[in-house]
């Protein structure tokens, strides 16, 4: 993971924008390594991380409708107003992230400035969002990887990740096409 971390950060050290913070998506399928490369980027760069999961939609958002959009099933409402808006004015973002396993809302979160802010997880570069970003990272891997570290990490919630959350995601991938409109592809099958 370590060399999926350094192909981003050159990446962003790449760019120069004048206007803080840089907001960069790394979205990808699930267990493709997304939460553990932000961190190793967040340890030796010193910037904020936004987990896409503290915005999964609560019980009464999930509507029939909203779960048949592809994407739907993320809070973008609550994203774009308590997130993308503050920080895309250069202001500190202050939000609740919401734990599904207890379907409330925690203690608030500040997110700080900082040059480069990374929104990481799946549905990150949903096309609402897409323009909020300076650029878009997708990373990738193989099917037979994917389920190995899924059963390795989840245990019993394995069934639901392949049967619901994996189909989910890939109706988003597809539907938007996400992988090929991110200018930063990475495969991480074979990396630790």
């Amino acid at each position: 993971m370590e060399k999926a971390a350094a192909a981003i950060l050159a990446e962003i050290n790449k760019q120069k924008q004048t206007k803080a913070p840089m907001l960069v998506a790394i979205d990808g399928r699930c267990a493709a390594g997304k939460s553990t490369i932000a961190g190793i980027i967040q340890r030796a760069a010193g910037c904020t991380v936004i987990h896409m999961d503290d915005f999964f939609l609560r019980p009464e958002q999930r509507t029939k409708e909203r779960l048949l959009m592809p994407g739907g099933n993320i809070d973008w409402e609550r994203f774009i107003q308590e997130v993308l808006l503050p920080l895309s004015s250069g202001q500190a973002a202050f939000y609740r992230p919401y734990d599904c396993h207890s379907q409330k809302f925690a203690e608030t979160v500040k997110a700080d400035l900082t040059p480069f802010i990374l929104i990481e997880g799946s549905y990150s570069c949903h096309p609402w969002l897409w323009d909020f970003y300076a650029f878009h990272v997708f990373l990738n891997i193989s099917h037979e990887e994917q389920l190995r570290r899924i059963k390795a990490r989840s245990g019993t919630a394995f069934d639901m990740f392949r049967d619901k959350w994996i189909p989910l995601e890939e109706r988003y991938f597809e539907a938007f096409d996400i992988a090929k409109r991110c200018e930063l592809r990475l495969e991480t099958s074979g990396l630790r």
